[in-house]
């Protein structure tokens, strides 16, 4: 072979830099995919309207035949009657592929969560002192582990003691099957049952789209709504309550269930979002309690991982709403209380008669915080009304607990203005 002249190499050597230009200038011409092309939010050609997506994930959240058992939805544990809450008085509802596996932690109501923040460790409130630092809040469930309504509304169709299904792909075949399927097409593309994972992931939006609407999840229409907007008075009574509940020297409820307008003129959640211990005895009604061994222990785990290893996390669970909590029939993350009345003395009487609250130890002995770890125990709030001694003076007597029970009722929701109470 003839060596090439050095012309015919430089010509060679701008043929090719041309050909890479030109090959680079089309590969820049054409558009590359939209990041948020497979987002649920993506807007495609013809964008449903949010009126379209809450009709349809109000029939889904009603559908028990998403269900691996075909026997549960969504509004089998937040039921519409119950504000969006447990529709019974058991500590955990049944669930899984049989329709018969107990979960772990009672169902918490879905209403008046539109202001729940993502889950923080460190929290900066809007109610003009921002430089304080809240520690860990927020975030949905009990543990905070879902930061929006979208990530929680998918964790029930996948959770083996919920709905049950083994993955996204399982529950967009039963949508395939299912008198939504045309819905689908309509909404989302005549190709939508192609994409199982974007199938699945439109029918969470479609339920969270749902789970926005202000007259099914945020009506604000109870008494005490009627009352911050100057519409109607409470009774001696109720306004006794109310004063004992904000009292920081008695019930001091208000320190973490906010009872005011906040700085922005947002009428209260009664929930601060903060996560807190208080100690709830141990309730051996939920199966996984019979193993000895086996603790809910709230942000470090067993749900949680990502804080496995914060010691001073263990026993904290989200401060619950507490609108419409007397309408509840149990209480606390574990549904150690079924009773209203009870939980309030729990409260009065925890520190200065903990041998009411909790069983004896094998040494005799009242243990104290028996749903949590000795090494944990440090964790549990001591704030008012808590930390008495034992024998002591509770915060708050018989009579204060009648006038918060009865304070408590006006924030059920479905007040109508005129009628008695």
């Amino acid at each position: 072979m003839h060596a090439a002249t050095p012309w015919v190499l430089t010509l060679s050597l701008i043929a090719a830099g041309t050909l890479a230009i030109a090959a680079t200038a089309s590969h820049a011409a054409r558009p590359g995919k939209p990041a948020y092309s497979d987002a649920s939010y993506a807007p495609g050609a013809h964008p449903p309207s949010a009126r379209q997506l809450e009709a349809l994930g109000r029939q889904l959240f009603f559908d028990r035949s998403l269900s691996a058992s075909g026997q549960m939805s969504c509004a089998t544990c937040h039921s519409p009657a119950h504000a969006y809450g447990p529709p019974n008085g058991l500590a955990v509802q049944l669930g899984g592929k049989d329709g018969k596996q107990p979960g772990t932690r009672t169902v918490p109501s879905l209403r008046y969560l539109q202001n729940v923040p993502p889950f923080s460790e460190h929290f900066h409130d809007n109610d003009g002192n921002d430089s304080e630092d809240a520690g860990p809040t927020g975030g949905f469930t009990w543990d905070g582990r879902a930061d929006y309504t979208h990530n929680q509304a998918a964790l029930p169709l996948l959770a083996a003691n919920e709905m049950a299904n083994g993955s996204p792909e399982e529950v967009a075949r039963k949508l395939q099957a299912s008198a939504h399927a045309p819905a689908f097409r309509q909404l989302f593309g005549q190709d939508i049952f192609q994409q199982p994972k974007q199938t699945f992931d439109k029918a969470v939006l479609a339920l969270e789209v749902f789970q926005q609407n202000p007259q099914e999840f945020y009506p604000y229409d109870s008494k005490y709504d009627f009352y911050l907007r100057g519409q109607v008075k409470l009774s001696a009574q109720e306004m006794r309550g109310l004063k004992i509940f904000n009292d920081p020297d008695k019930g001091n409820c208000a320190s973490c269930h906010l009872s005011q307008r906040s700085e922005s003129g947002a009428f209260p959640f009664f929930s601060d979002y903060g996560h807190i211990a208080v100690g709830a005895p141990r309730n051996p009604a939920i199966a996984a309690n019979s193993n000895s061994r086996y603790y809910d222990l709230g942000l470090c785990g067993p749900y949680r991982t990502d804080f496995k290893t914060r010691d001073d996390y263990c026993g904290l669970f989200r401060t619950p709403g507490l609108r419409n909590v007397a309408t509840r029939k149990v209480f606390f993350h574990n549904g150690a209380f079924h009773d209203l009345r009870q939980v309030l003395r729990f409260y009065a009487e925890r520190d200065v008669k903990p041998e009411k609250w909790y069983p004896k130890g094998k040494d005799g002995k009242t243990a104290k915080f028996d749903d949590l770890p000795a090494r944990y125990q440090g964790n549990v709030n001591m704030e008012a009304p808590f930390g008495g001694k034992p024998g002591g003076k509770p915060a708050f007597n018989e009579r204060d607990i009648v006038d918060m029970l009865v304070f408590l009722k006006t924030l059920n929701d479905g007040y109508k203005p005129g009628r008695r109470g």
